[in-house]
């Protein structure tokens, strides 16, 4: 069975950086377009980056010169680093997985960006 599983969220001030980072097991993560998505309370979930398998990125416009996307397909790992955070950054943040029909999801991880 696909894992991806996430680590790196928390409370951050306005301003900071936190670095979130996924871990792939049971894929050939070489072949996936990886991404991050996050979903706020009582909004849709919505894509923030995305990076294909051969690194074209693509960044929602309200994150873009801020947050960075990257892979390491020998570690089968994708992050996310994000710099300047502001309080509507605040939701919980899940790792993608997709390949034609294949379509897979972390659990999820909390950013809170907050004084």
């Amino acid at each position: 069975q696909v894992q991806l599983v996430e680590s790196g969220g928390g409370l951050v001030q306005p301003g900071g950086s936190l670095r979130l980072s996924c871990a792939a097991s049971r894929i050939i993560f070489r072949i996936y377009v990886m991404g991050w998505y996050r979903q706020a309370p009582g909004k849709q979930r919505e894509l923030v980056a995305d990076i294909s398998s051969n690194g074209m990125t693509n960044y929602t416009d309200s994150v873009k010169g801020r947050f960075t996307i990257s892979r390491d397909n020998a570690k089968k790992t994708v992050a996310l680093q994000m710099n300047s955070l502001k309080p509507e950054d605040t939701a919980v943040y899940y790792c993608n997985a997709r390949s034609g029909l294949s379509n897979y999801w972390g659990q999820g991880t909390q950013v809170t960006v907050s004084q």
